[in-house]
């Protein structure tokens, strides 16, 4: 099935790799996916497109000219930014794997490489930590925490949650926003809309 982010937009993700075909190649499978794919080829063009685009997932070349890809983990962990990452490197000694896990990635993959591994990966990453749903799938899922829309129920790890109506909808708004912040504006517009008659300073 099509993961998407709970509001039905296309999983975002960059590659980020000196080597343009490899990149484009991982691009144009990931497309075919359903997500929304781009392309870095150096370590500053990366840490531009993870401020302006805000990738869901993040695919790292280790070895870079200029900016690597552990000082590119280095400055996005530096800012607040958790993305999940999935190195994707030529460098396979046992110390680079676990190098590299230290430094913050999620998983590690070395060239040359399987690429329907890698896309099977990146989906795996992309259930465990992004707020995804698989097409015409009424359930938002973030973590431990689900919210289906149809039958009105929420669980937290498996135990189940009583909302009011208004609690749901602002759940529901925080949760098909995951990793964004909201702000007082955006969720009295969203989820209370006309209908509130409270003080704004709540």
């Amino acid at each position: 099935a099509t993961l998407t982010r709970p509001d039905g937009t296309p999983i975002r993700a960059l590659i980020v790799d000196d080597e343009a075909n490899l990149s484009d190649l991982l691009r144009m499978a990931l497309s075919h996916a359903g997500w929304d794919a781009r392309t870095a080829g150096n370590g500053q063009e990366a840490l531009n497109l993870v401020r302006e685009f805000g990738p869901d997932i993040l695919v790292l070349d280790i070895m870079m000219p200029g900016l690597d890809g552990m000082e590119v983990l280095a400055r996005v962990r530096a800012s607040g930014n958790d993305v999940p990452v999935l190195f994707l490197t030529a460098k396979d000694a046992v110390e680079d794997r676990i190098a590299g896990i230290a430094a913050g990635g999620d998983d590690y993959v070395t060239k040359p490489f399987n690429l329907e591994e890698v896309v099977v990966r990146l989906r795996n990453m992309a259930r465990r930590h992004v707020a995804v749903v698989a097409a015409n799938d009424p359930r938002l899922t973030v973590g431990d925490l689900t919210l289906d829309e149809e039958t009105y129920e929420v669980e937290r790890g498996g135990t189940a949650i009583r909302l009011t109506a208004k609690e749901f909808e602002l759940l529901r708004y925080l949760m098909q926003n995951p990793r964004r912040v909201l702000s007082k504006a955006q969720i009295l517009d969203q989820v209370w809309s006309y209908d509130f008659g409270g003080n704004s300073s709540v």
